[in-house]
């Protein structure tokens, strides 16, 4: 997300930053989040995504945006229309990454309820699936492709 928001030259949002205390100590205790956890969650992000396109011409956020239902709302909030991104892989794939990040607040052990909570974007939702196996660059790259694509219409 960062190195997507640095070559945009734009602002650039951690999803998870936009919790409540509530749902963090929820996480942290290895309970997953259910829909009217999510809700306020993503009312917040959305709205901030929202206030610094209006403001700065376009933003970048990452969070778990699982279910069609949630991308909804989250435009809804943003008031502006979303390109979202998925990079999809395996279990295995997703459980490296999450091996990787120190020291947040969500546990491995909630990977599973995230997966099983997972609606790939279907053919009508304006989204790109990437594997998340691509190093960040080749990522950035391709989202970045789909942009100025996008820009060219």
């Amino acid at each position: 997300m960062r190195k997507l928001a640095d070559r945009l030259n734009c602002v650039g949002f951690e999803g998870d930053a936009f919790h409540g205390e509530a749902n963090v100590a929820k996480m942290r205790a290895g309970h997953p989040l259910d829909d009217a956890d999510r809700w306020p969650w993503l009312d917040r992000l959305g709205s901030a995504i929202g206030d610094a396109v209006r403001s700065e011409g376009q933003a970048v956020a990452a969070c778990s945006a699982l279910k069609r239902s949630y991308r909804e709302r989250l435009e809804q909030a943003a008031g502006v229309p979303l390109l979202f991104v998925l990079l999809d892989g395996e279990r295995a794939d997703f459980a490296e990454r999450l091996g990787r990040r120190k020291g947040h607040y969500m546990p491995p052990s909630l990977l599973d309820s995230q997966l099983a909570t997972l609606e790939r974007p279907a053919v009508d939702e304006r989204a790109v699936v990437l594997p998340c196996s691509w190093p960040v660059r080749r990522l950035r790259d391709a989202v970045l492709g789909r942009v100025r694509s996008e820009a060219a219409i």
